[in-house]
């Protein structure tokens, strides 16, 4: 069953000038489903998991298409009508733990908040629930007693996920969890959140910029870029048959999860910049196998061997694959 459908969205932050950072987008997140939502810092992944959330910035705001969840259209829901939904349906782990707890409260009191601003709970209770949810993140139960400046970088994050399963929530939205953290933590982190999701049947979006990420954690992706949507589908048939060219560049700029030895293969240059209108797709300036037609029209997403793509193909994707392997590829003077 579908608990998550974004439909076309559309997401401006107000300013001079305007900024559309979302452009369009659209895909399913069924129940018990881990996505993960994957591209470069500025591609609008942030922005897409707040607008979800309800928790865009004052000057952030939903300009077309819509959020349905668990079967109700909440894209224009009012900040109260919101607030009865953040938390208690659907939560977020964020991306810097050490701004999201309050220094001068002890983690039992930001738990319990968080579980009475929704549930009339005694304190005793609430207490409780948090010593409990210590447990399932792995962390000694005393550790409730503790202010987030006598933890960890990693036992910080492990709080935030705690509270984001507080009140049990359906769907939970981890924005970059483990940006910040050494590698060592950031795997023991991904793999109590995996196994929690498993152990729990929550529904997880997952955004990050590392793709290794989300062959790990998740069963189907989108891949962002330029506020668009470039690729989605499921995860081992994007993996094992990517077909566009910025997929392809980001599986090559990471080590193999499988242990393949190779060179690592950059994408020169940089995202665009989405105060501007883009014509054509937004990955023609750094994509090495396009032409004209790529930067005059806007591709449309379409199906293509069990998941779907948005890409002219200008050349054979036999081709794309073999020579996005190779860093000669990706130079300006070589582009088709």
């Amino acid at each position: 069953m579908t608990l998550l459908e974004v439909n076309d969205l559309h997401v401006t932050y107000a300013g001079d000038p305007d900024v559309e950072a979302v452009r369009g987008v659209s895909f399913t997140l069924e129940e018990g489903e881990t996505l993960g939502i994957v591209g470069e810092s500025g591609c609008g992944k942030t922005t897409l998991a707040q607008a979800i959330m309800g928790a865009l910035p004052d000057n952030g705001e939903i300009t077309g298409g819509e959020i349905i969840f668990d079967g109700e259209e909440i894209t224009h829901l009012s900040n109260r009508e919101r607030r009865e939904i953040r938390w208690e349906k659907m939560s977020m782990i964020s991306q810097s733990a050490m701004n999201s707890l309050d220094p001068v409260y002890r983690v039992k009191d930001q738990i319990k908040e968080a579980i009475q601003e929704h549930r009339e709970t005694s304190d005793a209770e609430c207490y409780e629930r948090a010593r409990e949810l210590m447990g399932l993140v792995g962390l000694d139960a005393d550790r409730v007693e503790d202010y987030p400046h006598q933890l960890s970088g990693g036992m910080r994050q492990r709080v935030i996920i705690a509270m984001s399963l507080a009140l049990d929530p359906d769907l939970i939205i981890a924005d970059e969890p483990t940006t910040a953290l050494d590698v060592i933590i950031q795997e023991q982190i991904l793999y109590r959140i995996k196994e929690l999701q498993r152990e729990l049947g929550n529904s997880m979006v997952m955004v990050t910029h590392d793709i290794s990420v989300v062959a790990e954690t998740c069963d189907s992706m989108v891949v962002m870029y330029g506020g668009e949507l470039m690729e989605s589908g499921n995860v081992d048939e994007i993996f094992n048959n990517a077909h566009h060219p910025y997929t392809l560049g980001l599986q090559n700029a990471f080590p193999s999860v499988e242990g393949e030895k190779r060179d690592l293969t950059s994408i020169p240059g940089s995202p665009p910049d989405l105060s501007e209108s883009i014509e054509g797709c937004p990955f023609a300036s750094r994509c090495p196998f396009a032409t004209p037609e790529c930067e005059e029209q806007v591709p449309v997403q379409e199906p293509v061997e069990g998941h779907r793509v948005r890409c002219h193909e200008p050349v054979p994707f036999e081709q794309i694959r073999d020579q996005s392997r190779e860093d000669d590829t990706w130079l300006s003077e070589n582009k088709v």
